[in-house]
């Protein structure tokens, strides 16, 4: 699939057959790699020139904004297909490759009746689009709250013994409660493990003698269990800290262990199904946005031909797919299926994927031309 794409049109002078055959010929000639196909812009309904001049204004911060949603949409797509491991998806519209819908474009006229106002269409399509970009936000926001969730649980699970969570390490047998004992649990430096060994027995009165036991040891820190009365485990942990021990806060309950795990499949489950969903859900409006941009597209060769050419419409819209090597000899191509008037009043310049049209910061040619990013 071509990842950039020219929408042009341009004016008829005896027929449109003519000019097309023309251009065919042309292309095939000079620039023979370069995809061609017609673009099909209904008759729509043109309204005064004020109307038309007011719409032409609005068309290229219009564009921007369904050109970003669309690109928004895929973006997201791609990001989901990697997370998810899925092989990345040829996108559709209606069944269509998205590529082929754009070359072989058919306006509906059951969404969009070709007797509205172009205003209107506009509207219509802007507003469907602002739609479905707020749902994307909603769903978007949905499924990395459930993800930011997993990720704090994970940071606890993967952290250091400093800070994670410490129920997956504790076993019933290594914990004594009793009415006069309690069971500490001790992070080291692991470089201090000898020094703890040495030392715990005498930071306060009434610890166990030989009660530490080494559960667990990661880059950094050793987890030791010390038993001592309850009455003298503020000593320790004074004692603890200034030799730069810490002790961690932790009771030992299998009720909250396997609440904490049922949490934690939940929150897998519901991730999984929040992304199957989105994913779902953005391949769908992926097809309709693309499918409104394409509307808009067709809109907006219209309406700034019109502007250039005048009245009647009279004129052939086509998209091309040059690579960047035949992109000068395309547009010279182009700038000589022109009438000689029209050269005279419009100087060609290199594309910045501007309207080619009137207004705004569009760059002006003999012909109308604008480019459609695909990706």
């Amino acid at each position: 699939m071509a990842t950039r794409y020219w929408v042009v049109s341009l004016p008829v002078q005896s027929s449109a057959s003519s000019l097309w055959n023309r251009l065919q010929e042309s292309v095939s000639k000079h620039s023979f790699d370069t995809p061609l196909y017609k673009f099909t812009t209904p008759d729509l309904r043109v309204g005064t020139l004020d109307s038309l001049l007011s719409l032409s204004d609005d068309l290229l911060k219009s564009n921007s904004f369904v050109e970003g949603v669309t690109h928004k949409i895929r973006r997201q797509i791609e990001e989901l297909e990697r997370v998810s491991g899925v092989e990345s998806s040829s996108l559709t519209v209606d069944g269509v490759p998205v590529d082929s819908y754009l070359t072989r474009f058919v306006w509906d006229d059951a969404k969009y009746p070709t007797m509205s106002p172009l205003r209107e269409i506009v509207d219509s399509i802007h507003v469907q689009v602002a739609k479905i970009e707020d749902d994307l936000k909603v769903r978007v926001a949905e499924y990395n709250n459930v993800r930011s969730q997993l990720n704090a649980i994970n940071r606890k699970q993967s952290g250091s013994l400093a800070v994670r969570d410490l129920s997956n390490l504790v076993k019933p047998e290594d914990i004594i409660t009793s009415e006069h004992l309690v069971t500490l649990l001790a992070v080291v430096p692991k470089y201090s493990q000898k020094d703890w060994l040495s030392s715990y027995e005498s930071l306060a009165t009434y610890v166990v003698p030989r009660s530490s036991k080494k559960l667990h040891e990661d880059n950094e820190y050793a987890l030791y269990t010390v038993t001592l009365f309850a009455r003298v485990a503020d000593n320790f942990k004074a004692g603890a800290r200034e030799r730069s021990f810490q002790i961690r806060d932790f009771e030992y309950n299998p009720e909250t262990q396997e609440t904490r795990k049922q949490e934690l499949e939940k929150l897998m489950l519901d991730q999984d199904t929040l992304r199957s969903s989105l994913l779902q859900w953005c391949y769908t409006s992926y097809g309709e946005v693309f499918s409104s941009w394409m509307h808009f597209c067709a809109v907006r060769v219209f309406a700034e031909s019109i502007l250039r050419y005048g009245l009647p419409p009279s004129f052939l819209s086509v998209v091309l797919a040059p690579s960047t090597k035949s992109e000068k000899k395309v547009r010279s191509i182009l700038e000589g299926l022109c009438d000689s008037a029209h050269s005279t009043y419009w100087k060609s310049e290199d594309d910045t994927g501007g309207m080619g049209g009137l207004g705004g910061d569009a760059d002006t040619r003999v012909y109308v031309s604008f480019t459609i990013n695909m990706v």
